[in-house]
């Protein structure tokens, strides 16, 4: 359910969105699973001898790639009333799923009073056009209802220009027989967003807001780009958090930085990205950057238009990349996540993968986690805290070498007394030892980052 602004001198009220839900199955095309989720459902098999499987590993990806659209619809506003699952060898050219389970579909939507029809694949446009003429309600795609989803939770200009671009480009080659979605007084999921106002809306005008919308997301990547700049004036590594949605990065966010951010079960709930201070044992500052979650078949578009919000994982140096230790599919969520990465050419950043959510594992199965994890494998529990000074103490080793951008250094201090601003910064920054006074000296050994120790050298008995 969700409020909706009518516009045009109508009143504004409630419009329950009931939606039924198509799930397609393409068994000429079945997704495989990656060999390292084989080989791990195997070694659970062995481990687990004699235990009976609940479902093969094709309907299990199956089963749980349609709980995942369930929860994208309800993300995005919709009372699920009703669910038609298609399985066949090939798309259909005219309709995707034929015209006899059109019918069905039809059948369903009339005995459950629905408004709203989601399919689990993306529509052509010709598709599109067929479905809306044979169905007595709105159709909407798996694209065009993440983009809804990402118009809610759109917060900064940035994040609203980055929405409306994608958009426009999903909308672009739709023109021709939207109708009533093509107009602000529509309403409804999938119709939130640019809001074209007549069908007679062009493409060229289309491709001019396209133009515009991408100069001032180079203005916003410029602005980006200046505020880095400045950041590396003072060299302080970034770590980023990246992990399919709903894997618990913001818990884990709020857990390390205390930064008080919105924490939700819903899907894609972090749209803007967010940068935090995290101090670390060491005294060594690090920013943490919290991102938008990846999701199984991603839109492309999606992942062009937020370039500029995921540039803070492209410039990052140490990648957390955020399991959901509990999930049935964390080997193909994991796939999904390292394909968005190959995408932006991140994949050969080191990266530490935090299996999160241990404390909702039974007591055997967080022992044989525990077990697995491996020198660049941490278990945690963001939400009850277990782990997370082993996951801190994991990110000081991976940043901490000579070739990290601001490593630790240890020196010698000759301070005049007079100068307590130095000292106050110091005991601030880094760690003391042997801290002694002559005359109007003080005299001792910091260890500590780089940056600071070299903005206090003058004091130094012997260089860096």
């Amino acid at each position: 359910m969700s409020d909706r602004a009518v516009e045009g001198g109508h009143s504004t009220g409630k419009e329950v969105e009931r939606a039924v839900l198509v799930g397609v199955e393409f068994t000429g095309e079945r997704r495989r699973l990656s060999r390292v989720a084989q080989q791990a459902r195997t070694a659970a098999e062995l481990l687990h001898e004699g235990d009976t499987p609940t479902a093969s590993t094709g309907d299990l990806d199956f089963d749980a790639g349609l709980e995942e659209f369930q929860e994208l619809a309800r993300s995005a506003g919709a009372e699920v009333t009703g669910t038609v699952v298609q399985r066949r060898d090939r798309p259909d050219a005219a309709t995707l799923i034929g015209p006899g389970k059109v019918d069905e579909v039809a059948g369903v939507v009339a005995s459950s009073e629905a408004n709203l029809v989601l399919f689990d694949h993306d529509l052509s446009p010709t598709q599109l056009r067929n479905l809306g003429e044979r169905l007595s309600c709105r159709v909407i795609d798996r694209t065009q209802l993440i983009l809804d989803i990402f118009a809610r939770h759109a917060r900064t200009r940035e994040g609203h220009l980055q929405v409306e671009l994608a958009q426009l480009e999903y909308q672009l080659p739709r023109l021709a027989g939207r109708g009533k979605a093509m107009s602000q007084l529509g309403g409804g999921i999938g119709t939130r967003g640019p809001g074209e106002t007549k069908l007679e809306t062009d493409r060229r005008r289309i491709r001019d807001r396209i133009v515009r919308l991408k100069a001032q997301l180079e203005t916003v990547r410029r602005t980006r780009q200046q505020q880095r700049q400045r950041r590396e004036a003072v060299p302080v590594p970034t770590v980023a958090l990246v992990g399919y949605t709903n894997a618990g990065k913001s818990t884990l966010f709020n857990a390390l930085t205390a930064a008080g951010v919105e924490e939700s079960s819903r899907m894609f709930a972090t749209l803007d990205p967010k940068l935090r201070q995290l101090t670390l044992p060491s005294r060594r500052k690090v920013l943490l950057s919290d991102t938008v979650g990846f999701i199984r078949n991603l839109p492309h578009t999606l992942v062009t238009s937020f370039r500029a919000t995921l540039e803070e994982v492209e410039r990052a140096e140490l990648l957390l990349h955020v399991r959901d230790s509990n999930s049935p599919t964390g080997d193909e969520q994991k796939a999904q996540v390292e394909a968005v990465l190959a995408e932006l050419d991140v994949s050969r950043t080191p990266t530490l993968q935090v299996l999160n959510k241990v404390d909702l594992l039974p007591e055997r199965d967080r022992l044989e986690l525990a077990d697995f994890a491996g020198a660049d494998s941490i278990a945690v529990s963001a939400r009850t805290g277990d782990g997370l000074d082993k996951l801190v103490a994991a990110i000081e080793e991976r940043i901490g070498g000579a070739e990290a951008p601001d490593p630790t250094a240890t020196a010698d201090f000759r301070i005049p007394q007079r100068e307590g601003r130095a000292v106050a910064a110091l005991e601030g920054g880094a760690f003391l030892e042997n801290k002694r006074f002559e005359g109007n000296l003080v005299l001792f050994t910091a260890h500590g980052p780089t940056s600071l120790l070299q903005r206090y050298r003058r004091f130094t008995v012997r260089p860096l």
